[in-house]
């Protein structure tokens, strides 16, 4: 079952490393950056169901699911 309630230690920490990660990046850059970091998110969390699943959340919270 994936976690869509808030379950970070640090969420203010966090937010703003990411938005720190992004400072100087070109467009490009930033969607590479993203791109890696997901990833890297991805391969932490391993089980392709739970991937599965929460790219199913993510398309549907979008207002553009297919």
């Amino acid at each position: 079952m994936l976690t869509t309630t808030p379950n970070l230690t640090r969420p203010d920490d966090s937010y703003a490393a990411l938005i720190a990660a992004h400072d100087g990046l070109t467009e490009a850059e930033s969607h590479a950056l993203n791109a890696r970091l997901i990833l890297i998110l991805m391969n932490e969390v391993g089980d392709h169901a739970t991937i599965a699943e929460a790219i199913r959340t993510a398309r549907e919270t979008t207002g553009s699911a297919a």
